[in-house]
This record gives structure tokens, C-alpha cells and sequence, in this order.
């Protein structure tokens, strides 16, 4: 496509501009066309931003919580503060080649957010001839939908990097290495970050998952040069530009919290931990993520070569956080829904006060098990109220669509909508979640075994919730159902159990809290 198709129109997530008769419009699209043709290559002083627009402001006026010792990372049961308005935190990962068919799934969410990773290597496969426009039509699809679009970045290696790749995924995704002139790879995180901050675009991660070889083929000391770099780049482009680091992947965490237990003497707490965090994957990747049965076999698996590389880069994501080169940390979870405390507690130990944390990765996990049932529904609730109860400022579920034909047929990580775009109950929820969470205040659950989130607005509130050791008593006018089912009026009680429910009332999370018996 040319320059001129992929210039991205919609409006920016979370701002309010007066509409602009369409002749004055498309004189701004012309006067855009010339930036992108001067913004076309990573060296020189052209890399102008694409339009003159400001970027969105969900970034800086998001709502909740963050790491290390915050009243608010839900332990303490504090509100998390209110979403700017027609804000949410919840999003969704999705194949961007069905997007057609998702779009009617995706206006639900409206607000909130998804990202996208792109690599150096593929947008300028050869030194200076740099193609921009997969990455423009992505921009402008998000801004269409009038959500959020958070962007990684990824080296990959090319002419840009020595060696030759070792991993391969797909028809062209590799690791990545150390770029050769460091100066040239700021210059291409710099002209990214013009192109795209004005867009509303703000928050730029830099790599991905990098504690698996098949994503990082470097040392730890090169990773810290390669951020630290990036990060410099990333300000050097935007004044509003927010830098987020690599995200580990979900199994990365595990190792870190029966860590974190067993140097302060918990031996049996560690070991519990382990096998509870990862009581889905045993047994999945061979002896790579066995069980364990004392400190002495916990010790070894954190010995281990992988054990090593995780801990590592967990250490790192901490110390990049305290020196203030990232200002965002990212983390991935596809863990038990009941697993999700121990990440939150082992976070708020590692993460700085003030550090925002954000899941870009938020999913399901289990080999073998296609299921589409209440159970399955209630997991998806389960996993992402705890999150955002938790202080979690941005979850996003991955995949949003499953890909029976894929290389998980039997779908390990769950889908919330069918390929065709069919919504299964648990996108209902999440959509249910987007609407409730857009705008209002957040508020964890935890009273007499009930577990939870519930949103406060002007109106009332709506809680997510499940368990108790009684039904929840409601006040007349309330509307309650099964997570995934419609609501219904309902009086008198609710049943949490054994699945999740929602609840819909006039009164306050507090004051319906407080009702309870």
C-alpha cells in the first residue's frame, strides 16, 4: 500500500477534539503524507511526527496502583483509584489478519488496550531502505476502535547484528542480538517513537520474553547496554513517551517467588509455592519444570542453566526499574487463576513504589484441555479480577481467538471468541469486565472467603465475584447472573459459588460489603 493508505485517522484513545470539516481534514492528510516521506529512514534529522495531533492520554491519567509497598497492590484491600474517563484497563491480543472479523468483539472494548511487536530487522531489512507500513496500518486499525496501542520493539538479526540465528518461529522471527552501531539502533527507536507518539502511542517496550534463548541471543550485560541505550531513544523521541521493559515470561516467575521463599527460610512455603505455581506445566516441557519434593530438589532446578537465565533477568527487571531506566514493568501470566496472590505478593516485594505494573500477556494455560464450559468461563473471571484487584493498571488477555489449526490444536491457551468471531462466554465477561471498569474506581473483594473485584461509579457499582462462606445478600434492584450469562433481577441473595458471579446494584462495593452478614 502507499504512504497515503496507511496514515492512521481515527480518533485518539481517551481525549475529546472538536471534528474538523472534512476539506480541512484531508489538507492535515496531505501535510501527514509529507512527514511519513520524510520520516522514511533512521538516519538524519526528517524522523518528524506524522500528524499534529496529542497523543492519548491514557497513559499518564490511568487510575490504580503501583509496585513495591503500595497501599494499593491488593493486599491491603485499598481502592485502586478511578480510570480517566472512557478508560479501561482490560484489552485483548489478537490476529491482526482476521481483524474484519473481530471488529464487532473489539468495539466492546472500547478504551482499552492491545499492543503490537514489531522487529528492526523486518522493517528495514536492508541498511536504509525502511518500510514503516505494516506498522502504520496497526496504529491505524487501534485508533479506529478507539483503543490504546502499546508498541514493542524488537532487534531480530540482520545486517544490523553479527551472527547467525539459532532459534526460528514462524516464516522469519528469530532471536535477537546486540546491534553493531548502537548509535543507528537509537536512531531507529527515536524515529519509531516520532512516528508514533502523536498517534497516541506512548508506551514503548523493548524486547520480549527475553529469559528464553529463542528470543535473546545475547548475555545479560548486553541486554542492560541494549536498554539502556533504547530507553534513551525512546525519551529522546517523546517528552510523553513511557519506556517498559522486556516482560519475562509467565514460567520466568515461579522460579523467582520459590526463590524469593526459600532465602528467607520457608523451605516447605517454597517448595509449595513451586508446585502450585506450576501445576499445569509439570511434566510439560520433559524435566525442565518437575515437581519437587524438598529444598534440596528446589535447589537444583534453580541451579539449573534455565534457572540460572531466570533469576538473572528477574533481578534485572528490578534493577532497571530502581535506576529508573524503564518506567513500566511488564509481566505475563498464563499460570492457575489461584496462582495469582503469590505473583502479586512476590511483584510488590520486587517492584519499586511507584513503578506501574502492566500484563500484556494475560491467558489460560492447560495441554490438552479444550474445554468451553462455566468452569472455564469462571477461570477467565477468576484470573483477570485478581489481576486488576491486585493493582494490575493494564490486562490484556492473549489470544483473543483460538486457532484450532494452529500448533496448539488442542488449545492450551484459551480463547474468548471463536475464529469466526463468535463471542464465547467468557469474552462476554471480559467485555462485561471492559464495561464495568471503564471509567470507575476499583476496589478488591476479600470478606468472609468472598473474592473479587468491584467497580465503584456514580450509579452503584458492579462486583465480580466468587466463593463466601454465605450467599451475598442484596438490596431490591439488584441485577446478578453467572460470569458469561446475561444478568437477571434477582432478590434477597446471590450464590458465588461454585462459579463466579456478577452483581449489579445501586449501592456502593463498600456499602453492599458492609450489608453482609
Amino acid at each position: 500500500m502507499s504512504s497515503l493508505d496507511q496514515i492512521p485517522t481515527g480518533p485518539v484513545p481517551g481525549r475529546q477534539r472538536c471534528r474538523r470539516p472534512r476539506r480541512v481534514a484531508f489538507v492535515a492528510a496531505l501535510a501527514a503524507v509529507a512527514m511519513l516521506a520524510l520520516g522514511a529512514c533512521t538516519s538524519g534529522g526528517g524522523d518528524g511526527p506524522v500528524t499534529t495531533q496529542p497523543p492519548s492520554s491514557n497513559s499518564t491519567s490511568r487510575g490504580g496502583p503501583t509496585g513495591g509497598g503500595s497501599s494499593s497492590t491488593g493486599t491491603t484491600g485499598a481502592p485502586t483509584g478511578p480510570q480517566a474517563g472512557g478508560v479501561t484497563p482490560v484489552g485483548a491480543k489478537w490476529d491482526w489478519a482476521r481483524f474484519e472479523s473481530y471488529k464487532p468483539y473489539l468495539a466492546t472494548l472500547k478504551g482499552g488496550y492491545t499492543y503490537y511487536e514489531f522487529v528492526w530487522c523486518d522493517i528495514e531489512p536492508t541498511q536504509g531502505q525502511v518500510d514503516w507500513s505494516s506498522v502504520d496500518k496497526v496504529v491505524e486499525r487501534t485508533r479506529s476502535l478507539d483503543m490504546t496501542l502499546l508498541l514493542k520493539i524488537r532487534v531480530g538479526m540482520c545486517w544490523a547484528t553479527d551472527g547467525e540465528p539459532q532459534f526460528s518461529r514462524g516464516s522469519n522471527k528469530t532471536e535477537s542480538a546486540l546491534p553493531n552501531d548502537l548509535a543507528a539502533y537509537q536512531a531507529f527507536i527515536t524515529a519509531a517513537v516520532k512516528r508514533y507518539a502523536p498517534l497516541g502511542v506512548t508506551e514503548f517496550a523493548l524486547e520480549n520474553e527475553i529469559n528464553s534463548p529463542s528470543y535473546w541471543g545475547g548475555t545479560p550485560e548486553q541486554m542492560k547496554s541494549l536498554v539502556t541505550a533504547g530507553a534513551q531513544a525512546i525519551r529522546a523521541g517523546s517528552s510523553q513517551a513511557q519506556v517498559v521493559d522486556f516482560g519475562l515470561s509467565s514460567t520466568t516467575y515461579g522460579y523467582g517467588i520459590a526463590d524469593r521463599l526459600l532465602k528467607a527460610g520457608d523451605t516447605q512455603g517454597a517448595v509449595d509455592a513451586w508446585n502450585s505455581y506450576y501445576e499445569r506445566r509439570i511434566g510439560t516441557r520433559g524435566d525442565k519444570i518437575p515437581n519437587v519434593t524438598d529444598a534440596a530438589g528446589l535447589q537444583a532446578v534453580l541451579d539449573s542453566e534455565q534457572g540460572k537465565r531466570n533469576l538473572t533477568y528477574l533481578a534485572m527487571a528490578t534493577e532497571l526499574a530502581q535506576s529508573k531506566v524503564v518506567d513500566v514493568r511488564q509481566i505475563h501470566f498464563y499460570e492457575k487463576w489461584s496462582s495469582v496472590p503469590a505473583l502479586l505478593t512476590y511483584l510488590k516485594a520486587t517492584t519499586p513504589a511507584g513503578t506501574p505494573i502492566e500484563a500484556w500477556e494475560v491467558g489460560r494455560f492447560l495441554k490438552g484441555d479444550d474445554s468451553d464450559n462455566a468452569a472455564t468461563t469462571g477461570e477467565v473471571v477468576q484470573t483477570m479480577s485478581q489481576l486488576l484487584a491486585g493493582g494490575i493498571k493494564v490486562a490484556i488477555w492473549l489470544p483473543l481467538a483460538v486457532n484450532p489449526e494452529g500448533r496448539n490444536p488442542d488449545e492450551p491457551r484459551y480463547g474468548l471468541v471463536d475464529p469466526s468471531g463468535s463471542v464465547r462466554p467468557a469474552g462476554k465477561v471480559v467485555s462485561d469486565l471492559a464495561t464495568a471498569s471503564r471509567g470507575a474506581t476499583a476496589v478488591p473483594v476479600a470478606q468472609n472467603g468472598l473474592t473479587g473485584v468491584g467497580y465503584d461509579t456514580e450509579g452503584g457499582s458492579v462486583l465480580f465475584v466468587w466463593g463466601g462462606s454465605s450467599p451475598v445478600t442484596v438490596p431490591s434492584g439488584t441485577m446478578a447472573g453467572a460470569a458469561g450469562d446475561d444478568v437477571r433481577d434477582v432478590s434477597g441473595t446471590v450464590d458465588a459459588a461454585p462459579v463466579p458471579v456478577q452483581i449489579r446494584t445501586d449501592e456502593s462495593v463498600a456499602g453492599l460489603l458492609g450489608s453482609q452478614k
